[in-house]
């Protein structure tokens, strides 16, 4: 499991991105909207900037929710739980930590959750 913490913690790092990065679309989404007396709800041009929002505030939220995944990788990692199922306790494939660092379950359990 050698560079396991190094590559958490990138994904640590990249998810952070992101989500400020998220967070500024989201202000000037918002921000756009205050400056517009156009009627957003019934705009025959396209998307409604309420859409736009909601859109941005999904995609934050599957950012955060990686987020709270990467973190619980490392404090598994910290305790010695890192690469074993959650559901069977098992070891998770090392081809599966390697595509999804922060998995949680063997593939056989995951799919089962499915």
């Amino acid at each position: 499991m050698d560079g396991v913490r190094e590559l958490l913690e990138a994904e640590r790092r990249l998810a952070l991105r992101r989500l400020a990065a998220l967070t500024v679309d989201f202000d000037e989404v918002v921000e756009a909207s205050r400056d517009s007396n156009a009627d957003d709800e019934h705009d025959p041009e396209g998307a409604t900037i309420a859409f736009e929002r909601s859109q941005v505030a999904a995609i934050a939220r599957q950012v955060r929710g990686h987020l709270a995944e990467v973190d619980a990788a490392i404090q598994r990692l910290e305790d010695g739980a890192y690469g074993i199922c959650d559901r069977c306790g098992q070891p998770v494939a090392e081809a599966r930590l390697a595509a999804r660092p922060a998995a949680r379950s063997c593939i056989r359990c995951a799919s089962a959750a499915h």
